[in-house]
Order: structure tokens, then C-alpha cells, then sequence
């Protein structure tokens, strides 16, 4: 069964001086201010669209790489799961980099290293974003 996940954006003013609020409409946990120097500059309290998409990112594959490990009959214990996404204006989104440190009892480092690359090409929303390049450092706990 396909499911539909909704946000929402209302802004106000121009790119630069401008600001604005994101709803996460269908869990309905939060509204979240957002700007320009948010993206550009520092945080300062607000996030930006890189916030979410390395939110999203970090989410989707954890739920993957846990699934494949399970999978392979070694379910982990545990997963921690940072992406950074590196943006430079002008030019957009140049780069995410994915780590993920595990606790995966009986595995050994060459068998996380395969299912930890093998997560990051089949993640659904690292395959949304295949138009940008994607690294990943990998390690047991």
C-alpha cells in the first residue's frame, strides 16, 4: 500500500530577508522556522531544506541498513546514523556523506563495510537523490 507524507512552507518576503515556517503536516509533530542565512550562514535556531533532507536521509537509511543486516541474519543491536549534506550556493547541494557506527553482534568489519554500501545504494532516498554524490564511512562500535 503507497502512503503519502505531507509539508508544508509558508513564507514570507523575498530570499534573502525573508523567513518562513515548515509543518510536518501528516505526523503533525512540529512547525520549524526557516531563512535564508539559516542555509547559507548559521543555524541561529532555524533549520533549512538540508536539515531535512540530512534528517530524512539519516532516517531512511538506518530503517534500510537495518533491514538488510536482519535480512542476512545478523540483526543489529544498534545503529547511530549521521548525514551530512554540504550546500554551496550557487551551486545547490554538493555532496552527503553518511556515517554510521553499529553494534552488530557476530558480524565482522567486512561484512558491515558490504551491507552498510549495499544500504546506501538501496536506500529509497538515497535512489531520490542519485543525482548527487553520496560517501559513506562505515564502522562497528
Amino acid at each position: 500500500m503507497a502512503t503519502t507524507r505531507t509539508a508544508s512552507t509558508a513564507w514570507e518576503g523575498d530570499l534573502l530577508k525573508g523567513a518562513g515556517e515548515v509543518t510536518l503536516a501528516s505526523s503533525g509533530i512540529g512547525t520549524y522556522p526557516v531563512s535564508w542565512p539559516s542555509r547559507a550562514e548559521q543555524a541561529n535556531g532555524k533549520t533549512s531544506p538540508e536539515e531535512l533532507i540530512a534528517a530524512a536521509h539519516s532516517a531512511c537509511y538506518s530503517m534500510a541498513l537495518s533491514h538488510g543486516l536482519a535480512g542476512a541474519g545478523a540483526p543489529p543491536t544498534k545503529l547511530d546514523t549521521q548525514a551530512d549534506v554540504t550546500f554551496q550556493p550557487g551551486e545547490g547541494i554538493t555532496g552527503i556523506h553518511l556515517t554510521v557506527v553499529g553494534v552488530v553482534p557476530g558480524l565482522d568489519a567486512d561484512g558491515f563495510q558490504a551491507a552498510a554500501e549495499d544500504a546506501k545504494k538501496n536506500c529509497p532516498v538515497s535512489q531520490a537523490l542519485t543525482g548527487t554524490t553520496i560517501t559513506l564511512t562505515a564502522s562497528l562500535a
